[in-house]
């Protein structure tokens, strides 16, 4: 699974809304200043999002976008789902079935049902305030600290044969 700028801008459009909620309707023009975002690109991202009711629009003047519900109601997951379609690993689950005719003979489906139940798990347990909190106890694993992150990175970008200065 790898996620999309789609994906990236929802989560920080969702953020951004979060944050500022106490001013009303906030302007994607606002939106995109505060980020550094391509305004084109977010009318895209934030209309997937009014559509899949996570944000509410008001026209005119004063008007612009705030969440539909809580910060802490969301999930990550259902963020990404949005943008991204489906978050399984591999194509015969997309959907949340097995669309495979080779299922019931295929030795690594076990394997792909486990790190999808993982994905889910994970990011159906983070919620939106989580991550405007920094609640680094649900965000990393718990052998990651947010110190030696860029450091693991690094590490696993030269082991993977990366070049580290791109």
């Amino acid at each position: 699974m790898m996620v999309s700028t789609k994906g990236r801008y929802a989560l920080i459009v969702m953020i951004d809304l979060a944050r500022n909620e106490g001013d009303g309707y906030i302007s994607l023009s606002d939106i995109a200043e505060r980020q550094n975002l391509s305004m084109k690109y977010l009318e895209i991202v934030v209309s997937m999002l009014n559509k899949g009711g996570l944000v509410k629009s008001l026209r005119g003047k004063n008007g612009g976008y705030h969440l539909a519900r809580k910060p802490e109601e969301y999930n990550i997951g259902e963020i990404l789902e949005i943008t991204e379609g489906s978050l399984a690993p591999v194509e015969c689950l997309k959907n949340g079935h097995m669309s495979c005719d080779k299922a019931g003979s295929c030795y690594t489906l076990p394997l792909w049902l486990g790190l999808d139940k993982v994905i889910d798990d994970y990011l159906g347990n983070i919620s939106l305030q989580d991550l405007i909190d920094g609640n680094m106890n649900k965000i990393l694993p718990q052998e990651i600290e947010m110190a030696n992150y860029k450091e693991t990175c690094l590490h696993k970008r030269k082991a993977a044969g990366l070049d580290n200065n791109r």
